[in-house]
Formats: structure tokens, C-alpha cells, sequence
């Protein structure tokens, strides 16, 4: 995939506190359950894509969806996570999986 132009503006910046939201919607979903109602901070915007979930159904994909790599504490992913606290997980996430942390 090349990243692309977005068709709208994106809704989080670098540095941006975030969640993943907590859905389980049937069919191709492209947010790993294991982060889904999980906090993270946004590290950069990777570019416009075109909507997997969409492009899994033969559709064109529009409109372009934005990209973030998401970085995640260990031990917010994994309940038992026993190793140092700074370590940290990146995750590429679709916009529409996400949501401003309250």
C-alpha cells in the first residue's frame, strides 16, 4: 500500500491521547482485538488510505481513510504483562477505530 492524499482533513495529531473503540462489527475488521478499548498516543499520521473494510467487499474504497501508528503501553494490552513499564507496542490504526481518550 502507498500511502495517498486524504479526503478529509485527519482528526488526531502527533501526540494525540486516544482509545481504540470497542466494537466487533461482523466481517473483514482491521483493528486488533487485542487493542480494541485501549488507550494509546498517536505517533504519526501514516497518510490516506483507502478503507480496507470496504475494499474487502469489492467496494472502491472511498472515502480515503486516515492512518495512525499508535503506540501502546505494554502492560494496557496485556493484563499480566510483567516486564519493565516503558515498554510499548506500535499499532497501525484506521481513524475510524478511534477516539479521543477522556
Amino acid at each position: 500500500m502507498t500511502a495517498g492524499t486524504l479526503d478529509r482533513p485527519a482528526s488526531f495529531r502527533p501526540g494525540d491521547a486516544v482509545r481504540v473503540r470497542v466494537a466487533y462489527p461482523p466481517g473483514h475488521v482491521r483493528a486488533p482485538f487485542f487493542c480494541r478499548g485501549k488507550p494509546g498516543v498517536v505517533e504519526e499520521l501514516v497518510g490516506g488510505f483507502a478503507n480496507p473494510e470496504e475494499l474487502a467487499y469489492g467496494r472502491d474504497g472511498k472515502p480515503s481513510l486516515p492512518l495512525y501508528r499508535v503506540v501502546f503501553r505494554q502492560a494496557d494490552l496485556w493484563p499480566d504483562y510483567d516486564g519493565p513499564d516503558r515498554d510499548t507496542a506500535v499499532i497501525d490504526v484506521y481513524e475510524n477505530w478511534l477516539e479521543a481518550a477522556r
